[in-house]
């Protein structure tokens, strides 16, 4: 099983994607910044089918089956560049049927940083649901703080990752 983390910050060297880096220290992950994409927020008349999201998700979903959101945490939820890319998987349920009905039984992840460790369950929510809504397991996620990002626990969740690719389904 092929796994990527898909980077959604704000900034292209913050605390975000020094622990991302930090994760791939650890396991073989391939990184996505979507920073480096076209992505347009959701339209309900589809005039944004050229941007880059389409694309990146045929890429995304034909070739890696554990998928690692990396986010930091902006006014208790995700980045917005994560919300919109989370936004267009509505193109996947409205125009990209047969593509979006092979994210079932792939799997997602995520991992998140802030500067303190403040998040209730509610944070995780938009993940965790949407992976039961598009028929994905959802195998956990970890919360990582600003320059205190604890390597015991960063291991603990890249295990986690390497169990569940093993042996598929905990």
């Amino acid at each position: 099983m092929r796994k990527i983390i898909i980077l959604g910050s704000a900034s292209k060297d913050g605390h975000t994607r020094k622990a991302v880096n930090q994760l791939r220290s650890l396991a073989d992950f391939d990184i996505v910044d979507l920073n480096n994409y076209n992505i347009s927020y959701y339209d309900y008349g589809h005039k944004n089918e050229k941007d880059d999201y389409l694309n990146l998700m045929r890429n995304i979903i034909s070739n890696y089956d554990i998928l690692i959101f990396a986010t930091p945490v902006y006014w208790y939820s995700m980045s917005g560049i994560m919300k919109v890319f989370f936004d267009r998987i509505t193109d996947l349920l409205d125009n990209e049927k047969e593509l979006g009905r092979k994210l079932r039984g792939k799997s997602m992840a995520v991992l998140s940083s802030s500067i303190g460790d403040h998040l209730g369950d509610s944070f995780w929510l938009p993940f965790s649901e949407t992976a039961k809504y598009l028929g994905m397991d959802y195998i956990g996620h970890i919360h990582t703080i600003e320059n205190k990002v604890d390597m015991t626990e960063l291991k603990k969740f890249a295990d986690l990752i390497a169990k569940y690719e093993t042996v598929g389904r905990l």
